[in-house]
């Protein structure tokens, strides 16, 4: 009689030392990326136009689910109409001056919520913060609109403090998956898994870094000749990866 019985499933056994060293094969990728991504932009840096923290500001915002293209089209002649904080206090006076500022941004799209963030803020600032825009993580996040990866933005190319984390949009999202750099979508997790890899003082650069490279070398749609660019000859898996 034949036996039928199954042998018992043997569980997987953690490695730490294969752990260890795959870890340790990401963080000198991403050591190679940077370096590599210096020698293609070394001077990456946003493309918002703006001539003060309070428009920077503003510009982020806008940029939320809209190019920083059509941002730069719409608020040259924002910045023309409101030229001063105090104008987007005065802004949302009322009905017809909200709908009037909505107006003026609604290219950028969802133009309402947009308009009702920016023009709070501006009563928030004025109020509560002097007319200064804060100069902190803790105190930005209070403001209507500005999550963490705005903050970030703010506070790297307002006040210099590069330090603060990973701004995360989209072009570094999908580069991050394609490189092998993270497995997660979720960008909260991305930013976390790339400051475990790559040194502070290379945290603000890396943004703009990967934001010229997907502009300029690869994009998000498939294309043949990715096999061949400079970052997936640092990782050839790249060249099958379409996050």
């Amino acid at each position: 009689m034949v036996d039928e019985r199954k042998e018992p499933a043997v569980a997987e056994v953690f490695d730490p030392e294969a752990s260890d060293r795959r870890a340790s094969a990401r963080q000198r990728r991403a050591k190679n990326i940077v370096k590599k991504l210096r020698e293609l932009f070394p001077d990456a840096k946003i493309v918002l136009k703006y001539s003060n923290t309070w428009e920077l500001l503003v510009a982020v915002r806008l940029s939320a689910q809209c190019t920083d293209k059509k941002v730069n089209e719409v608020t040259e002649k924002l910045f023309r109409k409101y030229r001063a904080l105090e104008d987007y206090v005065r802004a949302s006076a009322d009905r017809k001056t909200i709908e009037e500022f909505e107006n003026d941004i609604k290219q950028t799209g969802f133009y309402k919520a947009k308009a009702k963030s920016i023009l709070e803020t501006a009563k928030i600032v004025t109020a509560r913060f002097g007319g200064k825009v804060p100069d902190t993580m803790a105190d930005l996040l209070t403001l209507p609109g500005i999550g963490r990866k705005s903050a970030i933005i703010i506070l790297g190319n307002a006040y210099g403090k590069k330090e603060e984390g990973i701004a995360v949009d989209t072009h570094v999202m999908r580069l991050s998956q394609k490189l092998g750099l993270s497995q997660h979508k979720d960008p909260v997790k991305i930013e976390q898994d790339l400051m475990e890899l790559v040194p502070k003082k290379d945290w603000f650069f890396l943004t703009y870094g990967l934001i010229e490279y997907g502009r300029h070398i690869c994009p998000a749609r498939k294309h043949k000749e990715c096999e061949s660019h400079p970052l997936t000859k640092i990782y050839p898996s790249a060249a099958g990866i379409w996050p």
